[in-house]
């Protein structure tokens, strides 16, 4: 079915079975539907606009529900058309009752996104902002609402606008030399033009380089835990987790898949993955599991290579595997409740070194302020524009690379 923009359209706004539920309709139409099926005080041809009213909503003699109704006139609405919000009680029954009936008397039910389609194409937000509005829905954390709430703020947009602005400001002039191009006069200054192409290409490569970050954040951080069989991988998964997720055993090759658990540590998602313990095996079960040890390594932001001997070297405890130069490695000397005194010091080691005990606890403040240091948040909460979508990515490569060229 093809829908017409210029229906006026219906949804529930918020989830029902709560307390309150808030009905949304939005269309040149909206007013007059709500006027057949609402009964305050006066008809709401005869409200002021930005007005809550109290009143009933009505299926004839009947009483449906008491209602608070929100009245929104065009373009001052979130679509910029003429827009009523009714807040019913929260009710499954009580909600599909009073969209049913502002149907019946002309409206249709939205599409999914169709509210915030409209908004753009009415010009009330562009299409980062709209894009936002998702992704503040989904956001499970407070560094990937942080990183929503700026860009729905408009301050994506803000920060490239006023660059393309003098962009194009340049370019028309380059155009007008050619138009002149007989005449051997120059209209734009060269200088001006190199000094603004290279702040323009430092700004573009800012933004793409922090999407390797805002892509964490929004995502989750994922965080391969590895290590040889039986160094404590799973004890310290359930440590960070403060419950039982995975096994605990002194059997090696007790976890033969990886297990993943997801922890909100100051307020970013981390997604630490407890992996099979490496090493050569001939049973089919086992070398599964670190075949998917070797892909969560790939994919991981962070690895916490877990070993009991302070001696150890990585490549041999992760089988040859070499974290790239993206991939922020920690060394994780466990068991140190077990350790003689004279073994305390751990040998030296190209990755910073953490000494912990997951079953008793020491040493485990290190290790989440070290996580937390990894997935620094602190610019997403002070409204720094970072960059989590893709095709924003994507598009701002491309605006890298004419750029350079």
């Amino acid at each position: 079915m093809i829908y017409n923009d210029s229906d006026t359209i219906v949804a529930a706004a918020t989830p029902t079975g709560g307390a309150i539920c808030i009905v949304r309709l939005s269309g040149e139409q909206a007013i007059a539907i709500c006027d057949k099926v609402f009964r305050g005080r006066r008809p709401l041809q005869d409200v002021h606009p930005a007005s809550a009213l109290y009143g009933r909503i009505v299926d004839g003699e009947e009483v449906v529900d008491d209602v608070i109704l929100t009245l929104f006139r065009a373009p001052h609405s979130y679509t910029g058309e003429d827009s009523v919000e009714i807040s019913t009680h929260g009710s499954r029954y009580v909600v599909e009752r009073v969209i049913s009936l502002l149907v019946r008397h002309g409206a249709r039910l939205a599409e999914a996104g169709e509210f915030t389609r409209r908004a753009f194409l009415a010009g009330r937000m562009d299409l980062a902002q709209a894009e936002a509005v998702a992704d503040l829905i989904a956001a499970d954390s407070h560094a990937s609402h942080a990183i929503a709430s700026t860009q729905m703020r408009g301050a994506y947009s803000s920060e490239l606008q006023s660059l393309r602005d003098k962009l194009l400001n340049i370019t028309s002039l380059l155009e007008l030399e050619l138009d002149f191009s007989e005449e051997d006069v120059e209209f734009a200054d060269r200088t001006q033009l190199l000094e603004l192409l290279e702040l323009t290409l430092a700004k573009v490569e800012h933004l793409a380089q922090s999407f390797a970050l805002g892509n964490a954040l929004k995502e989750g951080v994922q965080v391969a835990i590895v290590g040889r069989p039986n160094v404590g991988k799973s004890t310290l998964l359930n440590r960070l987790a403060g419950e039982d997720r995975a096994m605990v055993s002194d059997v090696a090759g007790t976890t033969r898949d990886t297990v993943e658990v997801t922890v909100n540590i100051g307020g970013v998602i981390y997604r630490l993955i407890d992996t099979a313990g490496l090493h050569t095996t001939a049973d089919k079960l086992e070398q599964m599991g670190i075949e998917r040890t070797a892909e969560a390594l790939s994919k991981a932001r962070i690895i916490l290579w877990l070993t009991d001997d302070e001696h150890s070297l990585m490549e041999d405890d992760l089988i040859g595997y070499v974290p790239s130069s993206s991939q922020q490695t920690f060394r994780i000397i466990t068991k140190i409740d077990l350790a003689t005194s004279a073994s305390r010091e751990a040998s030296a080691s190209p990755y910073p070194t953490i000494r912990l005990s997951a079953r008793t606890g020491e040493g485990m403040d290190a290790l989440v302020k070290a996580l937390q240091a990894s997935a620094d948040a602190t610019g997403a909460y002070n409204g720094e524009v970072i960059i989590s979508n893709r095709r924003h990515h994507e598009a701002l490569c491309q605006a890298q690379e004419a750029l350079t060229s």
